[in-house]
């Protein structure tokens, strides 16, 4: 039993072993270094509390098949041209992405590769770093590593390792293994860079640096370990999406190598059927009955279902008391949708303009009617000022405005001159029937939009104010569509980011209304939508929508 990403990385190792026969294809799994690398874990102690009675008894470890197979992927595939170097073979996979949930033994493949790349691989000056944001984090695959080497006489003879307080060395090469807390200090060159539970980085400044410090080495390895989060708009779950991606064949990378252990979007995370299937070391080093007790207790406390989701399934949420199904979100996504192919079909453009130096959104939302039901299409725009995206803590922008998904304007305001010049083109190549908005901070645009001379005068502003009498309707039919697949997007990760940020409160009457529980955690696309979905539901199905001719 696994999940659909565990099954993918198995399908392109397969895949591989029979490419490699073709010229073309660069690299060649080679099975004794594959063996060696295994066999070389295997010879060091267990020293975990998830293994206490194998580490009282000094047993050494024994990985298990799901293990073996990510050490095998790691250190078997080469570059067929460097069989024969005298330097040794250069590894294929530069960048590894292993997420899995808590008490996998993740800790024996991060301490044990930081000692293969540290010693068995006999690279000069090797420098191997165990990075995290705390101290405490970054010893959590370090301390392992200096235990068992502390406690494998024979790794430190045959090696000439010597184990510090805060580091391995090896002197007669200068090579070294010791953690390290944010970036490595100016001249670091890691060979190994071990980023542990990237999840809870708020930026990418330590992963950042240290790939771009590996430029120099000749066979580095960047090797990322975490379970799932509770941000989307994290560089830890950004890299998720490209290995996904990557897995799913989209985008090809041959040089990162990935795997997600949890469960599918259609497993009932209630089943006790999933905890095995999320948990690769399920009876070994996470014990049955204490999984099976966390789940009861979420099953029946719901706040604190949402921890047991991303520590115990690997489950990606956003905020302690979400409110939209993600897992129907994601599946709502069609990213062959194209905004060109909508220009003769309805559309509500929702506005929430927000504040000058805050984030702004327009989305325009598409409405078809197949096989006599009403299917609903979002096309999100956001817009924010240049200093805010430039901002330190706002990686995420940042990354946004590369993807051409956020418009970057000038200053530390946000420029609404740029939302009324595409206001305008909307209305020029689209059936705009109406512009729904909140009136807070609208008023200005709308008035220069409906002076300007090339405004196409069909086009209307409605307002619609944020109240839970106006939210609430459109917050369950959006849920409604959105369980019922007809509700569509185009993947957009910033929709689905202020999306998983939205929570909700029911009152008394089981009205519903969209709050943020942090500020950061922004909704602007979210209300931009609702707005737009509320004056589709206030215009009756039966009316035939012509189209109209612009001038």
């Amino acid at each position: 039993m696994a999940c659909r990403w565990v099954r993918l990385a198995c399908k392109r190792h397969i895949s591989d072993l029979a490419r490699q026969k073709n010229s073309s294809f660069p690299y060649i799994f080679d099975e004794a270094r594959a063996s060696r690398a295994c066999q070389f874990i295997e010879a060091l102690p267990h020293v975990k509390d998830d293994f206490r009675q194998r580490a009282q008894n000094n047993e050494r470890i024994k990985l298990e098949p799901w293990q073996k197979f990510i050490h095998c992927s790691l250190f078997g595939w080469i570059l067929k041209a460097t069989c024969d170097d005298k330097e040794g073979p250069i590894a294929r996979f530069r960048l590894a992405y292993i997420c899995v949930p808590r008490k996998n033994g993740k800790s024996i493949y991060g301490a044990g590769t930081g000692l293969i790349k540290l010693a068995l691989e006999k690279e000069f000056g090797a420098e191997v770093y165990s990075g995290a944001t705390t101290e405490k984090q970054a010893w959590e695959v370090f301390r392992p590593a200096k235990q068992m080497a502390e406690r494998t006489p024979d790794l430190r003879r045959v090696f000439q390792i010597t184990v510090n307080a805060k580091s391995i060395v090896i002197e007669k090469n200068g090579s070294r293994f010791q953690p390290v807390i944010g970036k490595p200090g100016d001249g670091a060159s890691p060979s190994c860079a071990i980023v542990d539970e990237y999840h809870e980085h708020a930026t990418s400044d330590l992963f950042d640096t240290m790939q771009t410090g590996m430029a120099a080495r000749r066979n580095p390895l960047l090797l990322v370990i975490t379970t799932a989060g509770s941000d989307r708009s994290s560089p830890c779950y950004m890299l998720q999406q490209k290995v996904q991606s990557m897995l799913d064949g989209k985008v090809t990378n041959e040089r990162m190598f990935g795997i997600i252990y949890t469960i599918d979007e259609e497993d009932d995370w209630m089943s006790p059927a999933v905890l095995k299937k999320a948990n690769p070391n399920f009876g070994v080093s996470v014990d049955e009955d204490f999984l099976r007790g966390q789940q009861t207790d979420a099953i029946q406390n719901a706040s604190n279902q949402n921890t047991f989701k991303t520590k115990h399934l690997n489950l990606w949420v956003n905020v302690n008391t979400a409110w939209m199904n993600m897992a129907k979100w994601d599946a709502c996504a069609d990213r062959a949708l194209r905004l060109e192919d909508f220009a003769e079909d309805p559309c509500m453009i929702g506005l929430d303009l927000a504040s000058r130096i805050d984030l702004a959104a327009k989305v325009k939302l598409f409405r078809r009617t197949i096989e006599g039901v009403q299917h609903f299409y979002a096309f999100g725009a956001y817009y924010l000022n240049e200093a805010c995206v430039q901002d330190i803590r706002n990686v995420h922008y940042a990354t946004w405005a590369k993807e051409k998904r956020l418009t970057v304007t000038p200053g530390n305001v946000t420029d609404y001159t740029q939302i009324a010049e595409d206001l305008i083109f909307d209305a020029a190549h689209f059936y705009v029937k109406e512009i729904p908005h909140d009136p807070f901070h609208a008023m200005a645009l709308i008035q220069f939009v409906e002076r300007r001379p090339d405004w196409n005068q069909a086009c209307t502003f409605v307002e619609v104010r944020q109240t839970v009498q106006q939210m609430s309707p459109a917050m369950k039919e959006l849920e409604a569509l959105v369980h019922s697949g007809r509700f569509h997007h185009d993947g957009d990760p910033m929709l689905g980011w202020m999306i998983a940020n939205i929570v909700c409160h029911h009152d008394f009457k089981d009205n519903i209304f969209p709050r943020k529980d942090r500020n950061e955690n922004k909704i602007d696309g979210v209300i931009a939508l609702l707005v737009a979905l509320k004056r589709w539901m206030d215009t009756p199905p039966d009316v035939t929508d012509g189209r109209i001719e612009f001038w």
